[in-house]
């Protein structure tokens, strides 16, 4: 070996060496699945599981009960991690008001163990939370606004928010719109991954037309993660979202524009799970929803400008290797959009 060859070596030891540590509570779900995928080009990326199983290339993952106090600590003890992602958690509305003991376990007392131990060795905590810690009364909602959560979900999720904020010296908080994408776990489908499923088998299907959310790529919420981590930014709160809101029936008809899908296979309803009852209203909700979270401390912080929803689909489209077909062009001879 020559010496420059050795000294090249060296080099590339001394930059693993100090690539930064970054362990994911829940790297079998969709967000800690694709987070890892993102950042693990970057940093030593290590991973934890509970019932599923799951292998990244060049990703440690360990099967762990966040639930087990000593299990959490003995992760973050041993791997001492600069960043701990908080990826666990139930997001199902109707599951989490059928199952709500599970989901203040997942979504709450969960964050409660890991950031005990986050604290004690120096790890900065990241916790990703939701636009339902709002009751969407048809307004923008800024960090500020003070959270009157309608469901479970929201309920667990702003204690979450509550207790970091008020417990952490260390900590990102990212409150963030409804993400789409592909999962890496088969038994959990991501609504994306039914969606396609239907268009592809030329299935009819429902879509909520009463509840308005943003919705973003999946990648949107890693790529600013890792300018949060670069930048070590740290006792933030940001919001996340796509610059306009829409129901999953207008989603669902914007991708079958974009990825020249059946629209008429679309049928607008109402899912029953966004009726609930609330300690904070009286009556069944049964009214429109507008979940828009305002992006403006985010785009003047990071420089950046958050795109539409329908952008945000041009940006999956180009990610999966999609094909656009223009207006007017021929279809007969190349296939609308094409996956690896």
């Amino acid at each position: 070996m020559s010496d420059d060859q050795k000294k090249a070596l060296s080099y590339d030891q001394i930059k693993t060496k100090k690539r930064k540590t970054v362990l994911i509570f829940g790297i079998s779900s969709f967000i800690g699945s694709n987070i890892a995928y993102f950042l693990k080009q970057d940093y030593r990326v290590i991973g934890t599981y509970f019932s599923c199983p799951v292998k990244f290339p060049d990703i440690l993952t360990i099967n762990c009960d966040v639930l087990n106090r000593n299990s959490v600590q003995t992760m973050i003890y041993t791997f001492r991690p600069e960043i701990t992602i908080y990826a666990i958690g139930m997001s199902s509305l109707s599951d989490c008001d059928r199952q709500e003991k599970i989901a203040n376990a997942l979504n709450t007392i969960g964050v409660f163990n890991v950031a005990t131990y986050t604290e004690r060795y120096g790890s900065k905590l990241c916790y990703i939370s939701s636009a339902h810690v709002f009751s969407g009364n048809n307004q923008i909602y800024g960090e500020n606004d003070g959270p009157d959560p309608l469901t479970t979900y929201g309920r667990t999720k702003a204690s979450a928010e509550f207790f970091i904020q008020k417990s952490c010296l260390n900590y990102l908080l990212f409150r963030c719109c409804n993400f789409y994408g592909r999962s890496i776990n088969p038994r959990q489908s991501t609504h994306f991954e039914l969606m396609q499923k239907k268009f592809n088998n030329e299935e009819p299907f429902s879509c909520d037309s009463n509840i308005h959310s943003g919705y973003l790529d999946i990648n949107y919420l890693s790529q600013i993660l890792k300018m949060a981590i670069d930048n070590d930014v740290a006792n933030r709160l940001f919001q996340l979202c796509s610059s306009n809101v829409a129901s999953f029936y207008d989603f669902a008809n914007l991708y079958a524009k974009i990825f020249r899908a059946n629209s008429q296979l679309i049928i607008k309803g109402r899912w029953a799970f966004h009726e609930v009852r609330s300690e904070y209203h009286d009556a069944v909700i049964g009214n429109l929803r507008y979940f828009q979270l305002s992006n403006d401390n985010l785009e003047n912080f990071f420089g950046i400008h958050m795109p539409s929803i329908e952008e945000s689909l041009y940006f999956t489209l180009y990610r999966l290797k999609g094909k656009i077909i223009h207006e007017g062009a021929s279809e007969t001879n190349s296939t609308s959009v094409q996956f690896i």
